[in-house]
């Protein structure tokens, strides 16, 4: 076989085992041509040791934009480098770092990454890289995150030059202990913040100030540290590196590595049997998940290496799960090279998996997201992307762990039962021609921005400069009002008796991690935060682990645990929500007629009231009561109202309103990724034809963080693109009274009732008419 063929083949091999009689899976294919390295010399400032260890692992000379982004970091400029995945960027700040620190036996590094599978694999380079070199025999690089044991930490603390954490741990476990961390903190030269695609969103805003809180300490200190930032795909890699320094950055942006062909393939799965029919007896899409885990299976029989990325850490399981039965009947000595890897498990058992990855000992892996960051997997020939990730630059990112040998590889994209991968796999030029979007964060919100203020000043007096350096001054005096803050002549200090850090959830959950507990071994089964768990481990609820399965027996929110039992239930489960939109303040708003269309701060008042068991056929079985306390989010959302009148002369009666409006807002929730960089998830909405503080019909369709998160603005300011696209989705989707791929969505707290997809259409296409007259 041709290795430049080779992705085209392996999808030709695959194609042959669809039935000929129905309509092919494939609606696109791509081919991204092979390109050819550009090379650079050794610069003059590299030692000869730090030289001889790259090239005796075979580098003899880097490429050109490794070496463009080293000088800029040796020069002492902040520097972000956004290439390719697999473009070699570790060595952009390998290079520098190694160099100083074996010039500078005292000098320390910090290394930075969103995941811990991409900073345990980063440590394990750079550890192989020094071994056996006594130039580097002071360096001791370490780990430093939530698995690390106490008495290692301590012993990091002291020893190692070179520290590898991530967010989270900065937050908690550097910053808050500072002074022991003086050493540290006064020779650090370097501070490395890997995959800066990564850092979007509330997250993203949360990792901005605890980076600025980094920054400040460390020139408290006497230092003033250079920052590499490395990205394989940023639409603005200087201004999303900048935003989270506080600071100007360079931006390194040409791709000088080779990569082999690419074979890039849209995949939309057909129907099931007429034996299975969905609501309104519309035909039903097979599942992404078992779509994905079929050719998962086939991949592995072919020897392909493979990595399947699936939205959720259940449906990872159930992707490993139905792949390994799949080999079973077919091939069953590779069933045990089959496997699942997500966040939540154990320490030990992410590092058991990461070793058989990296050794090859397992050929097909389903994963969340944990592994599509630069863990340097090498040889994987396929790539499968169950349901498009949410944006462009995470699509890419996982694309690209495919041909990591520079050889031909193949990347498909299995579109779920949702508008936006219908769309997408039906419109590739939205997704393949596509620039990769701007990163989301905002700093300045203030339920991100106060704790954190907090935290700085707990950590060090807050100065008048370092208050206008985090543009804080507003929210400053309003910490000072509530007592939190306190003036003094030298700066504000924090009240006594307050312990800022541990208020934080830098991944942006809400109120703590929920542990979950095999009630009959007490075995920890995993964590969820309890912002989620009345969704997700509810009593009743199936919950899996590592193909495990289990029913939830009880949810203690006050203790934080969730016990559950094991079970092989043949149902599955989905809760049903009641919501209430309040609006507090309107940011920006235009008119068109009688559209309105505006950017508000609301308060939503939401609770968990029972839940639905489904067969697995999708029958319902019954309707469960629960009783959960309700929670309020104040966040942003952008909304439009509409004169009543107005519907009802574009041929929508009265009548028809709720399910018009309810299917109209679930089809642009399910579209907002196309013009911002989140998914259905990170977002709500909520329908009403007669709402009380407008008094008309409404829609809203907000973030679902305090204080919001950036995409809801972001929807108000591509309003017209985003209907436009949401209109065509839902127009062109080939049912005849909806489905999951236009207007039923799979969080609806209404169990998708009332939709009406006819009249949705009518909405949306009347908004155009009003919005572009």
């Amino acid at each position: 076989m041709e290795q430049a063929t080779y992705g085209t083949e392996l999808l030709q091999r695959t194609l042959a085992g669809e039935d000929p009689e129905s309509e092919s899976p494939l609606t696109h294919t791509a081919v991204i041509p092979t390109r050819t390295a550009q090379f650079a010399d050794w610069p003059e400032w590299v030692p000869a040791q730090v030289r001889e260890t790259f090239t005796e692992r075979g580098i003899a000379r880097p490429w050109r934009h490794q070496i463009e982004a080293a000088d800029h970091a040796v020069a002492g400029r902040d520097v972000c480098i956004c290439t390719g995945t697999a473009s070699g960027k570790s060595l952009a700040y390998q290079l520098p770092i190694l160099s100083h620190l074996a010039d500078d036996p005292l000098a320390t590094a910090l290394y930075l990454s969103p995941t811990k599978a991409l900073g345990t694999d980063q440590l394990r380079t750079v550890s192989q890289l020094i071994a056996g070199r006594p130039a580097y025999s002071h360096l001791q690089p370490c780990m430093y995150d939530g698995d690390t044991e106490q008495e290692l930490r301590q012993w990091a603390r002291l020893h190692s030059r070179w520290i590898f954490t991530n967010p989270d741990m900065l937050h908690l476990g550097i910053n808050s202990t500072h002074a022991k961390w003086r050493q540290f903190f006064a020779r650090l030269s370097y501070i490395v913040v890997d995959e800066c695609h990564h850092y979007r969103g509330v997250f993203g805003s949360h990792t901005a100030l605890v980076l600025q809180r980094t920054l400040r300490l460390a020139r408290m200190y006497g230092a003033d540290p250079v920052v590499i930032g490395a990205s394989a795909t940023v639409a603005n890699p200087a201004q999303a590196l900048s935003r989270l320094i506080n600071d100007e950055v360079v931006a390194v942006t040409g791709d000088s590595s080779p990569h082999g062909e690419r074979t890039v393939a849209l995949w939309e799965p057909g129907f099931t049997d007429d034996a299975h029919r969905g609501e309104n007896d519309d035909p039903v899409r097979r599942p992404a998940g078992a779509e994905a885990a079929r050719l998962l299976a086939d991949f592995v029989i072919e020897g392909a290496r493979t990595l399947c990325f699936v939205r959720s850490r259940r449906g990872a399981e159930i992707t490993a799960l139905r792949a390994q039965q799949l080999l079973a009947e077919s091939a069953p000595a590779l069933t045990q090279r089959v496997a699942a890897y997500r966040a939540g498990y154990l320490a030990d058992d992410r590092r058991r998996l990461e070793r058989a990855l990296a050794d090859g000992e397992l050929l097909g892996v389903a994963t969340t997201n944990a592994l599509e960051l630069g863990v340097d997997i090498s040889g994987l020939d396929a790539v499968v992307v169950a349901g498009y990730p949410g944006t462009v630059a995470s699509f890419w990112q996982q694309a690209g762990r495919a041909g990591r040998r520079g050889e031909g590889s193949l990347v498909v994209l299995v579109a779920r039962d949702d508008p936006l991968d219908t769309y997408l796999v039906h419109h590739p030029e939205a997704l393949l021609d596509r620039p990769v979007e701007a990163t989301v964060t905002d700093p300045s919100n203030p339920y991100i921005l106060g704790p954190h203020l907090l935290c700085a000043a707990a950590e060090s007096p807050l100065t008048e400069a370092d208050v206008t350096a985090f543009d804080a001054h507003e929210a400053v005096d309003d910490l000072t009002r509530q007592g939190l803050l306190r003036r003094r002549k030298a700066g504000w200090y924090p009240a006594p008796g307050l312990d800022p850090w541990s208020e934080i959830d830098i991944r942006g959950g809400i109120g703590g991690q929920v542990l979950i507990v095999d009630s009959t071994t007490s075995r920890l089964l995993g964590t969820v935060d309890s912002a989620r768990a009345k969704q997700s481990v509810h009593p009743g609820a199936v919950y899996l682990h590592q193909g495990e399965s289990f029913v939830v027996d009880e949810l203690d929110l006050d203790e934080c645990l969730a016990l559950a039992h094991p079970e092989e239930p043949d149902w599955t489960t989905s809760v049903r929500e009641v919501s209430e939109v309040e609006v507090i303040r309107t940011l920006d708003a235009r008119t068109f007629g009688p559209l309105t269309v505006a950017f508000t701060e609301v308060v939503v008042t939401d609770q968990v009231v029972g839940y639905l068991r489904k067969a697995l056929s999708g029958e319902i079985l019954d309707s469960v009561p629960l009783d959960l306390p309700e929670e309020t989010l104040p966040t942003r959302a952008v909304m439009y109202t509409i004169e009543p009148e107005t519907l009802i002369a574009a041929g929508i009666a009265p009548d028809k309103f709720p399910g018009a409006l309810h299917a109209a807002e679930h089809a642009a929730i399910g579209m907002l990724g196309l013009v911002a960089t989140c998914d259905r998830w990170d977002i709500g909405g909520l329908s009403t034809n007669l709402h009380p503080g407008t008094g008309l019909p409404t829609v809203f369709v907000y973030d679902g963080f305090p204080g919001g998160a950036g995409f809801a603005e972001r929807g108000y300011e591509a309003f017209g693109a985003w209907i436009t696209a949401t209109a065509d989705a839902v127009e062109s989707c080939a049912c005849r009274f909806g489905c999951p791929s236009c207007i039923q969505s799979p969080k609806c707290g209404n169990g998708n009732e009332p939709l009406d997809k006819a009249m949705a259409i009518k909405v949306l296409r009347l908004l155009l008419r009003l919005y572009d007259a």
